[in-house]
């Protein structure tokens, strides 16, 4: 059965390169799901001509503002313009709810008087154990990044396939567990071989590419350095609106 996966925003935080903040979207055979939501997500989306309103579900694997800062603006055009009538879940880290709630509130103050007409749902993901998420098997390992972000990659079973995406993180054991098998396995990698403290670089795909097992590889997350070197690269590289199918 064919999974299609659209890079929506494939950049970095600070839009390095013109390029969108982190949105995966992914279609299954009955259901469409983002990982992740970053803050020019909602821009990007109507740049591909998405309607944001026939998303099921937003998965997150951490609470940056390049991760799910887009949330806010979704919501709020979800109860306002474009007048949502269908169930929207949103699935993530710990204080999911208070913390997405405060985000609207902070970008937007006073809307906490609003109340969406349609079913939201907030889900909380167990780290470690694999979560049924309308049906999708979300399993979230733990991720060395910014700990106040309670940062995670995530395994995602849709259908017959398996997407992996790595969230930010610098290398760790359990990188190479979230990708074993996977058909595509999506790597942030912020750089080419410059140190970032929570972050890949390219030094680091390099030593562990047979380590990740995956059917599919994909770079992501690309800042200045290796937006320049991206084409000298046998491994292929995210841009945004590019479409794979599984």
């Amino acid at each position: 059965m064919a999974v299609s996966v659209t890079f929506v925003g494939a950049g970095d935080a600070f839009g390095s390169g013109g390029r969108f903040n982190t949105c995966i979207m992914v279609d299954g055979a009955d259901l469409r799901f983002t990982i992740d939501f970053g803050a020019s997500s909602l821009v990007a989306l109507n740049k591909l001509g998405i309607d944001h309103n026939s998303i099921d579900a937003v998965l997150l694997t951490h609470m940056h503002g390049d991760h799910f800062g887009g949330l806010p603006f979704m919501l709020l055009d979800a109860m306002l313009g474009a007048r949502r009538n269908r169930p929207l879940t949103i699935a993530g880290p710990k204080n999911l709810e208070a913390r997405v709630v405060a985000a609207v509130e902070a970008l937007f103050p006073g809307s906490g008087v609003m109340k969406p007409k349609f079913p939201l749902h907030f889900i909380e993901l167990e780290v470690g154990a694999v979560n049924n998420i309308l049906g999708l098997e979300v399993t979230p390992y733990p991720a060395r990044h910014t700990p106040q972000a309670d940062p995670t990659a995530l395994r995602v079973a849709v259908d017959d396939k398996v997407v992996t995406y790595s969230g930010d993180g610098e290398y760790t054991e359990a990188l190479t567990q979230a990708s074993r098998d996977a058909d595509l396995f999506i790597a942030e990698c912020y750089f080419h071989d410059r140190p970032v403290q929570g972050h890949m670089n390219y030094t680091d795909i390099a030593a562990h590419r047979d380590d990740f097992a995956a059917r599919r590889l994909i770079l992501t997350h690309l800042g200045p350095e290796m937006l320049a070197k991206s084409t000298e690269l046998p491994e292929e590289c995210a841009e945004d609106g590019l479409v794979v199918r599984l």
